[in-house]
């Protein structure tokens, strides 16, 4: 009965993990799927859409603006003014009481307002031109960083394969040693200490297994992230650490130049100047007179009771149009000290101009240095991976033929360990330092 159950259960779980989505991605795939559902690349675009609203809002201001209004009036008791009792033909110095007007009054009114002229409409209309290009480079800049994030999170999770691939095979090495070493032990013909001594390597080699495979899941909850992905959803990678590395070896980019105009962080400073101009025009502009005008439509009815739904209902119309002239005269110079400080905002923005220049330059050449290392130092692993076999190898045969003693092979497979992540780090080092170069030069996505 219990095999039965186990098996059913065992059935749903298949089923159920059948079901269960996938997703499989090469490094480009994931790249490409990023920009498009990754949560910052997602946000990045509303900014742009809220960018091109706001330019809109912007505009409308010079358009012609409509309003309408209904106003109802109900006098529950009439205000009672006094007038001379002699207009009526009563005593000189006596006031009659009288109250004017109907219980009921309602209007309804139509105005038109038209701007004309406004100094600081036109700096507007700049301004919020101005501001969408900040969202639309402020989303490219974000799709760069998306790419090197995918790049980075996509190498640590093939790092923790690979890792752990190797780790399996050392564990099985070990296990395989041990095994033949306490035979030999039992055989008294090798000392208790060269058993124990593989038992703690054995048990050091497994807790770095595990860390690892905890590490792993970390790694693809992380990419899971950065692709815009629930982080249980199960993603599938088609591409490994070893050809990847291979494919970033561009050696043509160490003498790459950059073009400072071209950078999007470049861009993004030189709006934020321009931006500041803007702001000092604003400012100045609004010295300047403004003229508007309205057209103005309204019906007005009376009664003493509340008629106005009848067809008999009597209605009076009017209409009325203006012009108005608003001419700034003398603000204590407020507009002066508004103008003041944004022109010191103008200059602070002009020497972030040039810091931006100057540290994009240090950051290419930072960044081809580090590309140049992690692809000296790829090679340099991959040798010292090799002389590392090589040594362990001997030392395996010396040790069982008798001639090396458990510490000695110990510490060939210790070295062996180190150069085998080493040589993984380095090949993940050329993929992340190119990753940092491609932004440094600000080579497009596409």
């Amino acid at each position: 009965m219990k095999k039965t159950i186990l098996l059913v259960i065992g059935i749903l779980l298949g089923i159920n993990l059948n079901a269960q989505e996938k997703i499989s991605l090469s490094l480009k795939e994931a790249i490409d799927y990023a920009l498009e559902n990754s949560y910052s690349a997602i946000n990045a675009s509303r900014d742009i859409e809220a960018a091109k609203k706001k330019k809109w809002e912007t505009t409308t201001i010079g358009l012609p603006q409509i309003s309408a209004t209904v106003d109802y009036q109900n006098w529950i008791k009439q205000q009672v003014s006094l007038i001379p009792a002699e207009f009526f033909g009563g005593l000189e110095g006596e006031f009659a009481e009288v109250a004017f007007g109907t219980k009921h009054n309602m209007n309804a009114t139509a105005t038109l307002n038209q701007l004309i002229f406004d100094g600081s409409y036109l700096v507007g209309l700049q301004s919020a031109k101005t501001y969408l290009q900040i969202s639309e480079n402020a989303k490219e800049k974000t799709d760069l960083g998306i790419r090197e994030a995918v790049i980075n999170a996509y190498g640590n999770v093939l790092l923790s394969e690979e890792s752990i691939l190797i780790l399996e095979k050392n564990v099985v090495t070990l296990e395989k040693n041990l095994k033949e070493t306490n035979q030999i032990y039992l055989n008294g013909l090798t000392e208790e200490e060269n058993v124990e001594q593989l038992n703690i390597t054995l048990a050091t080699v497994k807790s770095q297994l595990s860390r690892t495979k905890n590490l792993k899941n970390i790694a693809y909850k992380m990419l899971n992230i950065t692709l815009g992905i629930d982080i249980n959803k199960l993603v599938l990678l088609t591409d490994n650490l070893n050809n990847l590395s291979k494919e970033n070896i561009v050696l043509g980019l160490l003498s790459s130049e950059l073009t400072i105009e071209d950078h999007i962080d470049f861009k993004i400073a030189k709006n934020t100047e321009k931006s500041n101009e803007l702001l000092v025009k604003l400012e100045q502009s609004k010295a300047l007179p403004s003229l508007s005008s309205f057209v103005n439509f309204g019906y007005a009815g009376f009664g003493q009771s509340f008629d106005f739904i009848k067809n008999d209902q009597k209605w009076f119309d009017s209409s009325l149009l203006g012009v108005s002239l608003n001419v700034p005269i003398f603000s204590s110079l407020a507009r002066s000290s508004r103008t003041q400080q944004a022109k010191i905002e103008l200059e602070k923005a002009r020497t972030n101009l040039t810091e931006t220049e100057q540290k994009l330059m240090l950051q290419l050449e930072s960044a081809k240095t580090e590309y140049n290392y992690s692809l000296e130092e790829l090679e340099t692993s991959k040798q010292n991976l090799a002389l590392a076999e090589r040594i362990e190898n001997k030392q395996q045969i010396k040790f069982f033929e008798g001639i090396s003693t458990s510490f000695e092979l110990t510490e060939a497979q210790r070295q062996l360990y180190t150069m085998q992540q080493n040589y993984l780090q380095a090949m993940l080092n050329v993929i992340a330092t190119k990753a940092a170069l491609d932004n440094a030069l600000n080579i497009s996505i596409n």
